[in-house]
């Protein structure tokens, strides 16, 4: 028994088993889901062989600490950006083995929002080593932190596939 949705156990299903026959890695790079990417892949049987390391970065400090966010990224356009993700991807890439990482960054609620970043906005890149990336910007709603955390994750994988499936 999983410990998530079923579609977002398939996806992880065919993620861990894609990257697995490939014998490619990868690597995670998560604030507000706080690791639930990560452990959506690491709920499938096998998924040491795909999955390098996670790295959790739920404040600027650890961004920046961990992944190599810049603080003139963080301040001109915020933890909640395309700008953001994208440097939490390579720096996710670029402190791992994989060949590939997903990073996503945004606002699950209940509070926290703005006009200009509402809750339920979540940036999401998944970046290959070749430069290839994809950057998605969804705008969930408030639709309550767990559904948002979620919708993340599903998202995220459905990335991570897309980018894989363009090789």
């Amino acid at each position: 028994m999983s410990l998530f949705p079923a579609d977002i156990e398939g996806l992880a299903q065919t993620v861990v088993k894609d990257f697995g026959a490939q014998g490619q890695m990868l690597s995670t790079a998560e604030s507000c889901t706080g690791g639930l990417i990560a452990g959506a892949l690491t709920d499938i049987p096998g998924s040491s062989a795909v999955v390098d390391r996670g790295f959790v970065t739920y404040t600027n400090e650890a961004k920046m600490q961990m992944l190599g966010v810049s603080a003139v990224t963080l301040n001109s356009f915020g933890a909640v950006s395309r700008e953001t993700a994208l440097q939490m991807a390579h720096g996710a890439l670029f402190r791992s083995r994989a060949e590939l990482s997903v990073a996503v960054t945004g606002i699950a609620g209940p509070g926290g929002g703005s006009d200009a970043k509402p809750v339920g906005l979540v940036h999401l890149v998944a970046k290959r080593r070749d430069g290839q990336f994809i950057h998605r910007e969804m705008r969930y709603g408030d639709i309550g932190r767990t559904d948002v955390r979620l919708a993340t994750v599903r998202t995220a994988l459905e990335m991570v596939l897309a980018l894989t499936q363009s090789t």
